[in-house]
């Protein structure tokens, strides 16, 4: 088996001399004003270490990668009460799209595309001010990658705040169908600056380390979530963690895994460690595009697909 930091370095050198990058994500103003030829990738171990490469003291908005983060903290407070508003099955169809809402009756067909997210923030805001929710959201963030540096760009937030015409359709639809419990712009408000909080990728490498060892933080010894919980939030990533492009992801990776826009990516190794990749330029699905190319290469050299063996390097 070769060794990690070897594998780290030459991945990283490899996606630094790439021509073919992706593009941004324009449609968010504050998003498209990356530099696309940045890249990082960030490894945490279950001794508390963390191998990296690349751009990793970069900050850069997780965009959906929070809705993992979020998606736990709802399973906190509803439990499996959550899974009446939101389903568990992979959509097949657009991250923003609104045709499914309409055929079954405001139910978000899985928690990470954006009407699925929105109705997971509804719950996170019941009984709360925006602000509050939104601060027990970037809390939990400075507290699973025991980093208080964590923060929230408003920049960014302000951007998706200006532009988010299809999210307020989302969240109307769902009102409608009543899903959605909260007034729309406090919604909203949450889930718009959640999308823009701002990491590291060893930042955002430590915070899902839970994911990987059975919900309990290597790196702090503290318990976040269930051992059960952890794998289910686990399943729900790998089966719907890329939008439509989540099969071409278990395909190729073989890892749960979920992307942002923003293109970050944090992925799962049961039992051994917890990885994000960050590349800003997308694919045509709007995954990042080198960090799906990233983390095909560290399955494959270090054996490390949850279906076994080494998978071919085909990018």
């Amino acid at each position: 088996m070769p060794q990690l930091s070897d594998v780290v370095a030459e991945i990283a050198a490899e996606m630094a001399a790439r021509p073919d990058r992706g593009q941004v994500a324009t449609y968010i103003p504050e998003l498209g004003r990356v530099d696309p030829n940045q890249f990082a990738i960030a490894v945490a171990l279950a001794d508390g270490s963390v191998v990296e490469g690349g751009d990793c003291e970069t900050f850069f908005s997780i965009q959906s990668v929070s809705k993992v983060f979020t998606l736990t903290l709802a399973l906190g407070l509803a439990g499996d009460r959550l899974w009446n508003r939101v389903g568990r099955e992979p959509s097949g169809s657009r991250f923003n799209s609104i045709v499914q809402l309409e055929q079954e009756r405001g139910i978000p067909r899985n928690p990470f595309i954006n009407a699925g997210a929105i109705a997971v923030t509804d719950m996170i805001l019941s009984g709360h001010q925006p602000r509050e929710a939104l601060g027990e959201i970037l809390r939990f963030l400075q507290f699973l990658s025991n980093d208080d540096s964590v923060f929230i760009d408003k920049a960014v937030a302000a951007s998706e705040e200006r532009t988010g015409y299809n999210n307020r359709a989302l969240a109307n639809f769902m009102k409608g169908f009543g899903v959605v419990d909260n007034p729309v712009e406090f919604v909203l408000g949450v889930y718009f600056h959640h999308c823009a909080i701002a990491m590291t990728a060893r930042q955002l490498a430590r915070s899902g380390s839970f994911l990987a060892h059975q919900g309990r933080n290597p790196a702090t010894g503290h318990s976040v979530v269930t051992a059960e919980r952890a794998r289910r939030i686990n399943a729900v990533m790998l089966t719907c963690g890329h939008y439509d492009g989540s099969g071409e992801f278990a395909y190729r990776v073989g890892l749960p895994g979920k992307s942002g826009v923003g293109g970050a990516i944090l992925a799962i190794v049961p039992g051994k460690a917890s990885v994000a990749v960050w590349a800003p330029g997308l694919d045509a699905a709007g995954n990042s595009h080198l960090g799906r190319i990233a983390l095909e290469r560290l399955t494959a050299r270090m054996g490390w697909s949850i279906f076994g063996g080494s998978a071919a390097e085909t990018s």
